[in-house]
């Protein structure tokens, strides 16, 4: 889409629910400036992008700036609004967020990405678009722009599983694990996996959009070249299941993820992106193994940073 386009913003009439508002429709959003962005709780590259669009959204407020999220959900159990409002809290998200469990305004916007920006002017007008991570200054210089003030921009930097990832180093991409979308575990025992492949031990099912532990005691490996290890779990519909983290066949120590301690140890409770790794020597070709204590375990994708 052109900047030069005069596209209007579609309708967000297509929202399931709301959260920290009523309804926006289009006399609520008429002569302000709005920033949409669509999201999924899950996505590795939403949860980088968010410390800015969150700065922005309170930086920008009182200047006429209104941003909206869009929660379009991925993976099945995304479209839980207990799960969103939960990610919503633990983000700090307090301006408004439409439920899009239905794809209406994911649909009307034509969007295809998560995370995905739409620049619109007080006229209602899309004049920028941005998608994924980045382009922060020349992004939050559109927003000045449409609003018509100009200062120094917002400083941010985002910890845990928000922290920027390691560009320069990271050599792993995001590897879904169902059938749908080319998951295809090694063939392999997990200790003798090549850089960037996976492998499962244990009675596993593998469905369109995830793998699900069918035995206590199962366990998923991966070899990746990357300085942080997320995987997207959900306990599907059994109660919490124990789970141990290995990094090379030991407990990682000081080198975890923010959702296990120093031997390991996490619990899977809810559905949702779970940091299991962020190393602090020199990054390099590391094996993870993730061994659950209880059958019943869904595992979505592996995301690094």
């Amino acid at each position: 889409m052109s900047v030069f386009q005069r596209v209007h913003m579609p309708s967000l009439d297509g929202a399931t629910g709301w959260l920290n508002s009523e309804p926006l429709g289009s006399a609520e959003l008429r002569g302000q400036v709005v920033l949409v962005n669509f999201w999924t709780l899950t996505c590795i590259n939403w949860l980088r992008q968010e410390p800015y669009v969150r700065a922005w959204a309170r930086a920008y407020r009182d200047d006429g700036l209104l941003v909206i999220g869009v929660h379009t959900p991925e993976f099945g159990f995304e479209h839980d609004i207990d799960l969103v409002e939960q990610a919503a809290r633990e983000r700090d998200i307090d301006y408004p967020v439409a439920a899009d469990n239905d794809y209406g305004i994911w649909t009307a916007f034509a969007n295809h990405y998560w995370p995905a920006l739409y620049f619109v002017d007080t006229d209602g007008i899309i004049r920028d678009e941005h998608f994924g991570e980045g382009r922060y200054e020349e992004s939050e210089r559109v927003i000045q722009r449409l609003l018509g003030v100009e200062r120094h921009l917002v400083s941010v930097e985002g910890v845990g599983p928000e922290a920027a990832a390691d560009w320069d180093n990271l050599r792993t991409p995001e590897t879904y694990l169902g059938y749908g979308r080319g998951g295809s575990g090694a063939e392999t025992p997990i200790a003798d996996l090549l850089v960037n492949d996976w492998a499962l031990a244990g009675e596993w099912t593998i469905g369109p959009e995830n793998i699900v532990l069918e035995r206590a005691g199962g366990s998923i490996g991966f070899r990746f070249h990357a300085r942080d290890v997320h995987l997207v779990l959900s306990p599907g519909a059994q109660d919490p299941i124990p789970f141990r983290v290995l990094l090379d066949g030991e407990p990682p120590g000081e080198s975890h993820g923010v959702d296990v301690d120093e031997d390991g140890n996490g619990l899977l409770p809810e559905g949702r992106m779970y940091q299991l790794v962020r190393q602090q020597d020199r990054i390099r070709d590391r094996t993870v193994e993730i061994i659950f204590d209880g059958p019943g375990a869904e595992a979505y994708s592996f995301t690094f940073g």
